[in-house]
């Protein structure tokens, strides 16, 4: 079993949206995750309004790496958000992953906006790095992955789902993911985990898939050295 992954994208808070109903299934889920191999999450709750800001986030995560550490459980958890792309503009850079430039935006599920791409080119110009939060499972992705790939340059990076891979949202979202995964495009694999029962927050299997797909170290590098650039804010090469 692969060790030291990192899951960038993992709905570990309670009561902050659809993730795990109280701080014990939050334990629960961290336990699930640790004993697959991950090491650390980071903590992104959906953010579509101004419900709660990114310090509330915070003061949850610090509370639950409290709990963690009395539970022995060797998890890490850092704050950070899913974003919806129609949230007021003005708001969108205050939710960033462990508060650096990078953040993870989120589309809705049943098309890709035509405004997509002057968002996120937007929020290039403020000095962020969007994460595209799993367009493999956008239906207009779905269809015509190029849509996408058109709209990646540089500054842009691609996080696809763990479940994707291994079929359990179906065979036109597994085909889609290979798609973007051979297409070199793809910078991370996330659990998108949202409870103990409901896609739990695993990696493992995921992982095995994609080195069959990309080879070893460049699928590690999707869930271990490409997201530990995200928690200290360095560049990914």
């Amino acid at each position: 079993m692969p060790g030291r992954m990192i899951d960038l994208h993992c709905h570990i808070l309670p009561t902050l949206d659809d993730g795990p109903s109280d701080f014990e299934e939050s334990l629960e889920m961290a336990r699930i995750a640790s004993r697959d191999g991950v090491c650390k999450i980071i903590a992104t709750p959906h953010v579509y309004n101004d419900k709660f800001a990114i310090q509330d986030i915070i003061k949850q995560v610090d509370l639950l790496n409290v709990l963690l550490k009395e539970n022995d459980i060797p998890i890490s958890v850092y704050p950070g958000a899913e974003v919806s792309i129609g949230l007021d503009p003005a708001l969108i850079p205050s939710y960033t992953l462990n508060q650096t430039n990078y953040i993870l935006i989120e589309f809705p599920h049943n098309h890709l906006p035509s405004f997509a791409g002057k968002i996120l080119a937007w929020l290039i110009s403020k000095g962020l790095k969007p994460i595209i939060a799993h367009p493999e499972r956008n239906y207009s992705v779905i269809r015509s992955p190029e849509l996408l790939l058109n709209l990646l340059n540089r500054n842009m990076y691609v996080q696809v789902t763990a479940d994707s891979l291994t079929g359990d949202f179906g065979t036109d979202i597994q085909y889609c993911t290979d798609y973007l995964l051979n297409s070199g495009k793809v910078d991370f694999i996330a659990s998108d985990a949202h409870s103990k029962d409901f896609r739990i927050p695993v990696l493992s299997e995921a992982l095995e898939i994609a080195a069959t797909r990309i080879g070893r170290q460049a699928s590690q590098r999707l869930v271990s050295t490409n997201p530990t650039a995200i928690l200290t804010g360095e560049e990914i090469h």
